[in-house]
């Protein structure tokens, strides 16, 4: 009988086995319904910044670059990590909640700074930054590979001793009164186990809903369009409008993704049942904000477009937590923000699963527990910024 057994197989299952290991907890066995980072893992836009108003989550992407830094040293190999820098632009009336939220992210070791347009335009001569009132600069962000990075968790894991087991679905957490007990797979066999960590994203809603337990996640689809620039634009850095909400990043061939940035209305999905491009819609959307900000991009043209989805909490902030069913912890929920923290997730859940409480003095457990929900006491970032609230 395994020690803990890991529901998902994903970005967040497969940092969390890998961090296990790193806390001498190797008897574990990962189980994913079909492949590794299969899920909504595959689709991420893979922007990597540390610009969170909620200090735990800015010390949880800080602590996360650590590990996309030195991957090969630290996994065993490259994830595909572009570290291009990361910068974000707010109009007039959100100047005082960017610099608000630099100071509080510097103070939990997030290396950001003010920078200028004149900067600004240097590293994007293409856009027109004439509606910005101020930007932040990370020289340490940039853009990864999730696929490759669950990947490379995974295989960390394995080598030190994880099983995974592959086209394998768990239908029910399994407990002995109010101590999780195993996990049941759809062939009816089972997997005891003393501790089970629920990281299958939206499909854990259903797992946890047998034991009276309320996830409340809404599936989201996020539409994404990869541009041909039509021109070679150099080495430009991952881009953060908070003036027409949008952002866009390089791609290694020279082409840019386009995602959107206002999620105040969300588009519900089934996560098995969905578009996987976008629609003529968004397509107009895209032409409208891309042409507005970028105007130097005159011969740019759409190359492709896909979809994935996001499994939003009603604050936009992941569950990562111990829940009434004793030894069953829970990580999903994490809308949109999951590759950029998944290291950091991936610590959290080793140290609920061995200590009770997190190690990170900066990352309280109690910031990420199921129960604010339930409580009315949401993670919030005490400086939101106007009209772009999701942007924590």
């Amino acid at each position: 009988m395994p020690e803990v057994v890991i529901v998902g197989g994903g970005l967040e299952g497969c940092a969390t086995a890998w961090a296990l290991t790193q806390r001498g907890i190797t008897d574990v066995v990962v189980v994913e319904r079909d492949t590794v980072g299969s899920g909504g893992t595959g689709k991420s836009s893979g922007v990597v910044r540390c610009h969170y108003g909620v200090s735990s989550l800015a010390a949880m992407a800080a602590q996360a670059l650590e590990v996309f830094e030195n991957a090969a040293e630290i996994l065993g190999e490259e994830i595909g990590f572009h570290q291009t820098g990361y910068v974000v632009g707010v109009g007039p009336e959100n100047v005082d909640a960017l610099r608000a939220s630099t100071a509080d992210q510097r103070a939990v070791g997030v290396r950001t700074e003010d920078i200028d347009a004149s900067e600004v335009q240097k590293l994007w001569p293409v856009a027109d930054l004439a509606p910005f009132a101020a930007f932040a600069w990370e020289e340490r962000g940039g853009y990864g590979d999730a696929y490759r990075t669950a990947q490379a968790f995974a295989g960390a894991a394995r080598r030190a001793g994880v099983r995974l087991r592959q086209g394998t679905t768990v239908t029910e957490i399994l407990a002995t009164g109010d101590k999780v007990a195993g996990v049941r797979l759809a062939d009816g066999t089972e997997i005891g186990a003393g501790t089970v960590v629920l990281a299958a994203g939206p499909w854990s809603v259903p797992l946890l809903a047998a034991h009276g337990i309320d996830l409340p996640i809404t599936v989201h689809r996020e539409q994404i369009v990869l541009i041909d620039p039509g021109r070679d634009l150099g080495r430009v850095p991952v881009f953060s409008d908070l003036v027409s909400l949008q952002y866009v990043r390089p791609e290694s061939g020279g082409e840019i993704l386009f995602g959107n940035s206002d999620l105040a209305e969300l588009e519900p999905a089934d996560p098995d049942h969905y578009s996987d491009r976008a629609t003529e819609a968004f397509l107009d959307l895209t032409v409208e904000k891309v042409g507005t900000r970028f105007p130097g991009l005159d011969d740019a043209s759409i190359a492709s477009t896909y979809a994935g989805c996001y499994d939003v909490t009603p604050d936009f902030n992941p569950a990562i937590s111990e829940t009434p069913v004793a030894g069953l912890i829970v990580a999903a929920g994490f809308s949109g923000h999951g590759f950029k923290i998944s290291p950091s997730v991936g610590r959290l859940v080793a140290d609920l699963v061995v200590d009770g409480r997190s190690s990170h003095p900066a990352v309280p457990e109690s910031d990420f527990r199921l129960a604010r929900f339930a409580e009315g006491r949401l993670l919030r970032s005490p400086h939101p910024y106007v009209g772009a609230g999701e942007m924590r």
